[in-house]
């Protein structure tokens, strides 16, 4: 057992975890990192990034993660492939299961990440990244002048919807009911944006579109009447929510209503002592890769003085 200790042990590659490793590394704690089921996390499914500071011309997804990974490789950070399936944190050393090897740690970085939710139609698979995003924030700019759909009701679709309105020339949304799950405030400010346009009562029927240009329509069902429209939106923005991947940390560490991983105040730490959570997985609000990488880099520094206090 005893070679399979290691101080440090962070589970997962997105720019959380990774930059938790280039820290941690550099601090000479020769971190372990275990990659998850996706390597490279949710940007590995992103082509163009344009927010991430310090490429002036954007960056791939897939390019962006494999020099996070090249960098934590230089500081000699051990990558392990695999899927995490059991944790425990109740006595020191900490257990950590992945595949059929079981790993110890003095301190444990979390950076699961969070996972979007889709509607599940094979159509929305096909054209994903070419037309059909989960993220407004990420992706919106690609659409200046043109007209696209978002999916959903409740504030975070309200809020895509909103924002999407500052470059494109008009902006259907897309809810299954008739009337909205989101606050009164983001309700108001949406209906009185000429820009929008509600469509009740529909959900998205097939999103249409080819190889060569992608997606070029969306086709919306009102599941009253049973009536197809399109729409002529060159894209379609799903806002139904993220889900946090923190199913293996069940009963076993603090989380929110929506089963984020509750941090401590102004810090990474979770409610288990030298258990830190760091990127998406216990942020709900931002879900940026920049956000994600800056407390990746508290987490590396919150684990190294817990445990220069040890």
């Amino acid at each position: 057992m005893e070679e399979n200790h290691r101080k440090v042990i962070i589970l997962g590659t997105g720019p959380a975890g990774y930059t938790a490793a280039i820290y941690a590394a550099r601090a000479n704690l020769k971190p372990m990192i275990i990659t998850g089921p996706q390597k490279g996390g949710q940007l590995t499914t992103t082509t163009e990034i344009e927010n991430f500071p310090g490429f002036s011309k954007g960056i791939d997804g897939n390019q962006l993660m494999n020099e996070m990974e090249q960098q934590a490789l230089r500081f000699e950070t051990e990558i392990v492939f695999g899927e995490v399936t059991e944790v425990d944190v109740s006595n020191r050393p900490f257990k950590v299961t992945a595949g059929n090897k079981t790993y110890t740690s003095d301190a444990l970085i979390i950076a699961t990440g969070a996972s979007a939710r889709y509607i599940g139609m094979e159509s929305e698979t096909r054209f994903k990244n070419r037309g059909v995003s989960a993220c407004a924030t990420c992706d919106g700019f690609f659409y200046k002048g043109q007209k696209v759909a978002v999916i959903g009701g409740g504030d975070s679709a309200l809020e895509e919807a909103g924002y999407l309105t500052n470059f494109c020339e008009k902006v259907y949304l897309v809810h299954r009911r008739d009337e909205f799950r989101g606050s009164k405030a983001m309700q108001d400010r949406v209906l009185k944006n000429e820009k929008i346009e509600v469509v009740w009562d529909s959900v998205p029927e097939e999103v249409i579109g080819d190889d060569e240009k992608g997606m070029t329509d969306l086709a919306v069902k009102n599941v009253k009447t049973g009536e197809v429209k399109r729409l002529g939106t060159k894209g379609m923005f799903v806002a139904i929510g993220h889900e946090p991947n923190t199913g293996v940390f069940k009963g076993i560490l603090d989380m929110d209503d929506k089963q984020y991983l509750v941090t401590k105040n102004g810090s990474t730490r979770t409610s288990a002592e030298g258990v830190f959570a760091c990127g998406d997985v216990a942020d709900s609000k931002y879900r940026q890769a920049v956000t994600a990488a800056g407390t990746g880099c508290m987490a590396a520094i919150d684990a190294e003085r817990w445990l220069a206090e040890q």
